[in-house]
């Protein structure tokens, strides 16, 4: 393969450095000899890794770490601009001799022979780096793998060696036109190990120089989007925010927007696929300052209020819904819309005079309606714990009514009501101790913002399981452990988590926008309370 055929980003050449895994040497060259005799007649450093990479594919493809490695060490004595090479690809003969070790539990050889190959991995990686200046591609190549090391072996060496490597990236990126694969490669590994902050720098500085070069729009925005199909989110955003700045200058008005249109779909809430609902929100807001709230459509309304309701911005998502409710009175998600008002500003903004409002627009619609029979079991449930018996009987037995012979789960909680009614008991402890907590005034510090819930699967099909979980956010106590308990209420389906639960699996028998609330308690008393929902069609 000719070396003009090593770009691998056109407008970033012409350094045909191939990182760690690169390509393979061309195969239409006798391998090894040839291989052995180009890298001995290197006269640079392009030309070194060039031919070491393709010796490496060679001894890799078949795991002859050891072999690989012995020759290495005789080969080309003379030639000192090849030795940092010949020290950095042993190094990486043995960390992958270790990990093959460890995958094919060899343990004979690992536990007799890996000492001496973690000291030479170590040794080699140190001779090719004081061999090398910072942002040359062999000096990053070697922080790389040591970093990988020092962090696989969770030593007090990985923060040095992270610092390091930083350092190495930056310096790398600098300068002009080169590859900046492994600049990205880096920044992959860096996320992969859950370092977030450190590979967003990374993919900042890939995206800054890939907007810099002269590549045009239309290609900026495919890159942008093959790194979204790849999963890499931080990327994608970093490209697209370019793209975007980029093309509100050059596209018309009505392309612009059909543009952002599309990656505001792409990144907004699913329950399978990609998604990232704060970019999804800051995508509608472009829209909507380009083309004012005229512009979204019923379904694109609707998908905006649907992502702020997932991204749990509660405040947001009622007011997006109410818009939503005024401008598309006729739509099939109206009546979900309006019931999903009226529990945010009941059990979230505790404004339950408004929640009744709301609730009390969905009484006169059909019977069929499920999100009707929710909010007259809503009504019947705040009559009752304010007290006003007899209107509480309304509400539940219209609802008993309303139902016919249609059971559902509604229906089954409006029964479990009227019995305590009829024998004079309290409300469930569970539920009636959510409803002190979002509606009582000694509550009001509690604002649903320590405590998180989740749904596997928030838009199911009747009988389709979905899994809630829960996460508490408290501060830290000093203590190993806090015990905590589990009050869950409201739209349970089939679940019965008990008190110790954090986590449960449900399934709905019937159609509708299920509620799921939840308080937590500690030793000191009440934590927090929150509320899920999960639609069933």
């Amino acid at each position: 393969m000719r070396r003009e055929a090593l770009g691998m980003i056109k407008i970033l050449l012409p350094l045909a450095f191939i990182f760690l895994t690169g390509a393979s040497y061309a195969e239409d060259r006798e391998p090894q000899k040839a291989l052995s005799k180009d890298c001995c007649q290197s006269g640079t450093q392009e030309q070194a890794n060039l031919c070491f990479n393709g010796l490496k594919e060679e001894y890799f493809t078949t795991n002859r770490y050891s072999e690989f490695s012995d020759y290495l060490k005789t080969l080309c004595p003379d030639n000192e601009l090849i030795q940092p090479f010949v020290s950095y690809y042993i190094a990486l003969s043995r960390y992958s001799q270790l990990k093959y070790l460890e995958e094919k539990q060899l343990w004979d050889e690992y536990f007799a022979q890996g000492n001496d190959y973690r000291s030479e991995i170590t040794a080699r990686t140190q001779k090719a780096i004081d061999a090398t200046k910072m942002g040359e591609a062999l000096n990053l190549s070697s922080r790389f793998l040591l970093w990988q090391f020092h962090k696989g072996q969770q030593d007090t060496s990985s923060d040095g060696a992270l610092t390091d490597l930083m350092a190495s990236a930056v310096e790398y990126a600098k300068g002009g036109p080169k590859d900046l694969k492994p600049v990205k490669e880096v920044a992959d590994e860096l996320l992969r190990y859950g370092e977030k902050g450190k590979a967003k720098e990374l993919y900042k500085i890939y995206s800054q120089r890939l907007a810099d070069s002269d590549i045009k729009d239309e290609a900026l925005k495919d890159i942008a989007r093959g790194f979204y199909q790849d999963g890499n989110l931080e990327l994608a955003q970093n490209i697209y925010d370019i793209y975007i700045e980029r093309a509100a200058k050059s596209l018309s008005k009505e392309e612009f927007i059909s543009q952002l249109t599309d990656i505001a779909r792409d990144f907004s809430y699913k329950d399978n696929g990609l998604k990232d609902m704060a970019y999804a929100e800051k995508t509608f807001k472009k829209i909507e300052s380009i083309g004012g709230e005229n512009i979204f459509d019923e379904e694109l309304m609707h998908l905006r209020a649907l992502n702020l309701e997932k991204l749990k911005d509660y405040l947001k998502a009622k007011d997006a819904y109410i818009k939503f409710i005024s401008k598309f009175p006729q739509s099939k998600y109206l009546s979900e819309a309006v019931y999903k008002v009226g529990i945010i500003y009941t059990y979230i903004l505790r404004g339950a005079d408004e929640g009744k409002g709301y609730f009390e627009k969905l009484t006169n619609k059909g019977p069929d309606n499920p999100h009707v029979l929710s909010s007259l079991y809503q009504l019947g449930l705040l009559a009752q714990w304010d007290g006003d018996i007899l209107k509480a009987k309304e509400y539940y037995n219209k609802l008993v009514k309303d139902s016919e012979n249609n059971l559902s789960d509604t229906l089954d909680m409006a029964k479990a009501r009227l019995k305590e009614i009829e024998e004079n008991k309290p409300i469930e402890y569970n539920l009636k101790t959510f409803i002190d907590i979002s509606l009582k005034k000694e509550y009001v510090n509690l604002d649903v913002s320590k405590l998180e819930l989740k749904a596997s699967t928030y838009i199911l099909d009747k009988g389709k399981n979905t899994d809630i979980n829960s996460q508490v956010y408290l501060s830290p106590s000093g203590c190993l452990q806090i015990e905590l308990q589990y009050l869950w209420s409201g739209d349970l389906g089939a679940g019965q988590p008990s008190l110790n639960h954090s986590e449960f699996k449900t399934a709905y028998s019937s159609t509708g926008t299920k509620v799921i609330n939840l308080v937590v308690i500690a030793a000191s008393g009440i934590t927090e309370r929150s509320l899920d929902f999960v639609d069933v069609y």
